[in-house]
């Protein structure tokens, strides 16, 4: 097909964002539709690609109508998290395309309604987790793949980012995430961080993820934060069931340890603390550090070592980075996020035209966000160990592994 027609369901802050920056920038591309139970968010979504692209997508107030009298090529779903399983497997059933934005599921149920949706239609679907598009995490699977780090053994992977702010004015600005932190206490947000090391682990290809054990600290940080706010009065003296920090630990069928923070409710710097530790090596996002044994001196001293090899990433951009990364444009690195959903859609829209598999597949959709429910379910028991499924239905043994890029 030479235009893809996308309708877009969400026009909330991920939505807006997606359609302005990243889909309007890429050649082939026609917003068609825009659905959103706000009109009013529709409306300024509809007026950006106007001013952008000379036309004005159609409005809708219901899903089921647009995607039956749009018959979009593909949909992006960018809804709330509690919606948009639902609304992708809605999809596939009348055999749209699926672009799915990351969350996390509620139950086992919603994972399996959306794997069974894939098997029963095989319509195209793509979860789309933008960091596994990332520079250093690209990186760092380049490493592992070509025997730089040796046998990946353990893999860090956080999600902190101060959301203080947008949680707290949630009810004002009409945001899903208030409720969340108010009933729920989970890692309600696990594959910004999880992703990039499933693939790097070949989950669902050849290894899967077989259990898990999660802790919670306690609500603090919420209450502190609107305590002195007036604008903020109805949540003073709320209790919040979110802890702080979440921390996770997985064990991998392969003798692999993947270990997941999530923490969004403190002062401080965004960061994913993404870390793989190799047999041979180990990767550092934080400090963008290479450590390859018998190549760099060992230091004790912690500061001093970071301080003569911060950044020493760099040198192994030209041999392992791939291509997209090394000939990136100006206007690629300034769609959101820094270039990673600008290439995670322009991935997705050359795997529909051409016809070949995804590479982010409905079987890592399910697998990755059911780590929020289990969770909940973990922290609950006191962080017993709760057992992961296996939404392949024991396929992932043969299944080849798969790169996001050739790496």
């Amino acid at each position: 097909m030479d235009v893809i027609r996308f309708a877009v369901c969400g026009a909330g802050q991920r939505g807006h964002s997606l359609v302005v920056n990243v889909l309007t920038n890429i050649d082939g591309v026609e917003i068609c539709a825009i659905y959103d139970p706000y009109t009013d968010k529709a409306e300024k979504v509809c007026e950006k690609v106007n001013e952008k692209k000379g036309y004005s997508p159609n409005m809708y107030s219901g899903v089921t109508e647009m995607l039956e009298k749009e018959k979009p090529d593909a949909v992006l779903v960018a809804s709330s998290w509690d919606s948009h399983i639902k609304i992708a497997a809605e999809a596939m059933e009348k055999g749209i395309p699926v672009a799915l934005e990351v969350g996390g599921a509620y139950n086992e149920e919603e994972c399996r309604s959306l794997v069974d949706a894939y098997e029963r239609t095989k319509t195209p679907f793509m979860f789309m987790e933008n960091c596994c598009f990332g520079r250093d995490e690209l990186l760092a699977a380049a490493l592992v793949k070509h025997g730089v780090l040796g046998k990946p053994v353990y893999c860090h992977g956080a999600y902190m980012h101060d959301l203080r702010e947008e949680i707290s004015y949630g009810k004002i600005n009409r945001h899903y995430r208030l409720n969340e932190y108010l009933t729920r206490n989970r890692d309600n947000y696990p594959t910004h961080d999880l992703g990039p090391i499933a693939k790097i682990l070949n989950i669902n290809r050849g290894n899967r993820m077989v259990s898990l054990s999660a802790r919670s600290s306690g609500a603090f940080g919420l209450a502190e934060y609107v305590k002195n706010r007036e604008d903020l009065s109805e949540l003073h003296g709320k209790t919040f069931a979110q802890g702080d920090v979440i921390d996770t630990i997985i064990t991998c069928e392969n003798g692999e340890l993947i270990s997941l923070r999530l923490d969004t409710t403190l002062p401080g710097y965004y960061s994913r603390e993404f870390t793989v530790r190799g047999t041979r090596g180990s990767y550092f996002q934080d400090t963008n550090m290479v450590y390859e044994e018998g190549k760099h001196k060992e230091i004790f001293e912690t500061i001093r070592f970071v301080k003569e090899n911060i950044d020493n990433a760099e040198k192994y951009y030209d041999k392992y980075l791939p291509e997209m990364w090394k000939s990136v444009s100006p206007e690629a690195l300034k769609a959101s996020h820094g270039g990673m959903d600008y290439f995670e859609f322009q991935t997705f829209c050359d795997c529909l035209r051409a016809g070949r598999e995804m590479p982010i597949d409905v079987y890592d959709a399910a697998a990755w966000m059911s780590i929020a429910y289990l969770t909940e379910k973990s922290i609950a028991l006191g962080g017993a160990s709760v057992e992961i499924p296996d939404f392949t239905n024991g396929k992932y043994k043969t299944r080849p592994p798969k790169d996001v890029v050739e790496l």
